[in-house]
């Protein structure tokens, strides 16, 4: 009789202990999460800053050139024929300072 109750008392105890192991690592995730966290956010800060569209200014100058030619007949109908359409686009793109933030 003194034996079922040390046979009982020793399963609780392993179960307890589990518990505990358990609850150690659910508590350890949330530190080793900021960790690699900070890891990746200083290896990010050693590359420098990325590309941003706020910081992009643009200037640019779109020219069309069209030549068409159109024939009326006698009944009235128009028909246009496109000879030549041309278009080009000029003009620069710079990326201004980056701002430190944090």
């Amino acid at each position: 009789m003194l034996r079922a109750g040390k046979r009982g008392q020793t399963t609780l105890e392993v179960v307890i202990l589990i518990g505990f192991v358990v609850a150690a690592l659910i508590a350890m995730g949330v530190y080793m999460k900021r960790g690699i966290q900070g890891r990746l956010r200083s290896s990010t800060d050693q590359i420098g800053e990325q590309y941003s569209a706020g910081n992009t200014n643009s200037e640019y100058t779109t020219s069309v050139s069209l030549q068409q030619t159109e024939n009326m007949t006698s009944g009235g109908a128009v028909t246009t024929v496109i000879n030549k359409n041309e278009q080009s686009k000029t003009g620069n793109e710079t990326v201004s300072a980056f701002s430190a933030e944090d």
